[in-house]
């Protein structure tokens, strides 16, 4: 087997671009011949589905521009492929009502949410970035990826946007509120429970 094809198969092996230097210290060759072996590379692939893309001093093997039709096609299908009920409810809540944190979704659906989210980010449909008010925290928002294949150019632009929003916000409010009552009776309970406790100390 030649550099050349040495080069093709780490390169398709590897599935990202990679230095000149790196592949020098692999094949143990030097930098110039690896070079060489690219642009012999490059011709050869011309007519292929394949082809090689160069950016400061890196490499990588990509698919044929020409096909780049296609290829946007099967990205478009497979990024809402075999999506559960339970990971769509996830990702409209993030589009509606993102950026969120984990333990804001988790609030919202009522349920750990941790294994979709991991999902949701392997497959590109949603960004993980620090949240600004929390350094320790990270924060979930839709990705361009998926804003794209929704044919929107920004989020106020999703079905019925303002409608959803106001029906989560009002949801969001009563739990609070149902929570806040629940708290007040507590407390209005041990109030009760103090006093009788004292009512009986007295006695």
């Amino acid at each position: 087997m030649n550099l050349e094809q040495k080069i093709e198969s780490i390169l398709f092996w590897k599935a990202e671009p990679v230095k000149f230097s790196e592949l020098a210290k692999i094949l143990e060759v030097s930098e110039g011949e690896i070079k060489d072996a690219i642009e012999s590379l490059k011709n050869s692939l011309s007519s292929r589905g394949l082809s090689l893309v160069e950016q400061e001093n890196k490499i990588a093997l990509v698919t044929n521009p020409e096909n780049g039709e296609l290829i946007e096609k099967l990205q478009k299908e497979d990024l809402i492929k075999d999506l559960s009920k339970a990971t769509l409810e996830t990702l409209s809540i993030i589009l509606y009502r993102g950026p969120l944190k984990r333990s804001e979704i988790d609030y919202i659906r009522g349920v750990n949410s941790q294994f979709i989210l991991r999902n949701l980010l392997v497959r590109g449909l949603i960004e993980k970035k620090s949240d600004p008010k929390d350094e320790r925290a990270f924060i979930y928002k839709a990705s361009l990826d998926l804003i794209s294949y929704l044919g929107i150019s920004k989020i106020e632009d999703l079905p019925d946007y303002e409608s959803v929003n106001n029906d989560i916000e009002g949801f969001l409010n009563q739990e609070d509120k149902e929570k806040e009552d629940e708290v007040a009776l507590k407390e209005a309970n041990q109030e009760t429970n103090n006093e009788h406790n004292e009512s009986n100390q007295t006695e």
